[in-house]
């Protein structure tokens, strides 16, 4: 039954009080509903459509006042029913939040738990944990980076920025026409990792393909000011190279402002985990792009000529694949996952204009050794073109196919000794592969005139140098001084 809370009896007069018109409404249990109307002397009984003029006139008059009521009655209702929806809603979510809340906070304790135990039994290390402590482990991290999203990476973009510079290089590009040489300044542009520092250097990483054959190389840091850099050693194969800036032409006030990169781990990624790459774009400054790995361990065969004739190696080598976008400046800068730590050194050179929407980068795992190693070199500042010692042979690369194929050791194949140059002097002849100088490793031409054009004419450097003899190579160490070119 359907209880009407508003006054349903608008007499409040007695007849005498309201000598003209004394009307009494109720509503009925069954909803319907009646009136007296009272004239001097006179009673009627009239329903909605009741016939006394005096008494439709009053039933209109109430029936909009009723409306009226009615209306207010279903607004209050709505409103409190809308309230009450989104007061729902707002504990739902709450309630949510908090059960995620615990749920994190859950994963946590466990992973300290495990964490303690391995403490108490006296482990210093994950790799003496059980196998269900490991994969209970692997299962709470799992958890919590299928929580992560890369819709917003200002905060990952504001970490790593300052360790990703600009790399300018300026180079003689030299060409041939009709039989004539010419020669011209040119320069390219690419991307470095600030990775390490030693007592006198500011150490950086990037492509070979960078800095090759470079005449002078600048750096820009993340706050706008320009310094010099040195190529301190570099794998060809590879792609790599670790560039060297003097700690005494950088101001206090940009190295409050570099960062030192963070290394992760290129074997712990999965297909479709989220990944950011910076560079210097197009040569236009840093610029942020971001994607998803779209395939690991993607085999590809890189070729390139040699520098000292038209023979064309092809180098096979696995990489990162991503469609986060990689385009030419990007080269040598950083792919980092959503933690901010470098997993892959971008390489524009690999997919070049062929494709679209593919970009690779060399794993972080692969290249670290390799980096390591490099950062370990000397460094010595390129000399002047005109004061340059040579030895005074022409060459060509041993490289692993070859060296499968022949038995041959990797390194730079002498195939012309000029008479009477220092390597002439030194005893090489046609047919002797250079492996090294002053014990560091040479795997190709253009690593040994790399490594030759940091000395002068007059200095004294040791070769290494795998000899043909009936028993096969035979190891055999040399020094040349160097001379001065024809």
């Amino acid at each position: 039954m359907y209880e009407n809370n508003y006054p349903n009896n608008y007499s409040n007069h007695t007849a005498e009080q309201n000598p003209v018109n004394n009307t009494t409404y109720h509503y009925e249990s069954g909803g319907s509903f009646s009136g007296t109307n009272y004239s001097a002397g006179e009673s009627k009984t009239a329903g909605f459509g009741g016939s006394g003029k005096k008494g439709n006139k009053g039933g209109i008059g109430k029936k909009i006042a009723v409306a009226v009521c009615c209306g207010l009655f279903f607004g209050v209702f709505a409103g409190l029913g809308f309230q009450a929806i989104d007061t729902a809603s707002d504990f739902f979510k709450i309630g949510s939040e908090n059960a995620q809340s615990e749920t994190d906070s859950e994963d946590q304790e466990r992973a300290q738990i495990i964490d303690n135990q391995a403490n108490d039994a006296g482990t210093v290390s994950y790799e003496n944990l059980s196998d269900e402590q490991i994969t209970e482990i692997k299962e709470l991290i799992s958890r919590q980076v299928s929580k992560a999203t890369v819709t917003d990476v200002t905060e990952v973009v504001k970490e790593v920025m300052p360790a990703v510079v600009s790399v300018n290089n300026r180079y003689i590009e030299r060409m041939s026409f009709l039989g004539q040489e010419f020669s011209q300044e040119a320069g390219g542009s690419g991307s470095g990792i600030i990775v390490g520092k030693n007592d006198e250097e500011l150490l950086l990483v990037s492509n070979y393909h960078v800095v090759e054959s470079a005449e002078e190389l600048t750096v820009q840091f993340a706050d706008g000011t320009q310094c010099g850099a040195q190529t301190k050693g570099f794998d060809e194969a590879k792609d790599l190279a670790v560039l060297a800036v003097p700690l005494s032409d950088i101001s206090d006030d940009t190295m409050s402002k570099i960062t030192i990169a963070k290394l992760g781990s290129s074997d712990d990624l999965t297909v479709g985990e989220p990944v950011i790459a910076i560079g210097n774009s197009l040569g236009y400054g840093q610029s942020v792009t971001t994607g998803v790995v779209s395939a690991l361990d993607r085999v590809i065969g890189t070729s390139a000529s040699t520098q000292s004739s038209q023979q064309t190696d092809t180098e096979v080598n696995t990489f990162i694949q991503t469609d986060a976008a990689i385009n030419p400046g990007n080269s040598g800068g950083a792919l980092i996952n959503i933690k901010g730590e470098v997993i892959g050194i971008n390489s524009n050179k690999i997919g070049g204009s062929a494709v679209e929407g593919m970009g690779y980068a060399i794993p972080i795992s692969d290249a670290e050794p390799i980096i390591q190693k490099l950062m370990e070199k000397q460094t010595r500042s390129k000399v002047a073109e005109s004061e340059r010692g040579y030895l005074g042979i022409t060459g060509l690369d041993v490289n692993q196919e070859s060296a499968s194929l022949y038995g041959l050791p990797l390194g730079a194949f002498v195939s012309n000794v000029v008479e009477g140059s220092a390597a002439d002097k030194a005893g090489l002849v046609r047919g002797d592969i250079i492996t090294a100088i002053n014990g560091w490793e040479v795997k190709s031409m253009a690593e040994l005139k790399e490594e030759i054009s940091g000395y002068a004419a007059g200095e004294t450097v040791e070769l290494t140098i795998m000899q043909g003899s009936p028993d096969g190579y035979q190891t055999k160490t040399v020094e040349v001084t160097l001379g001065r070119a024809g």
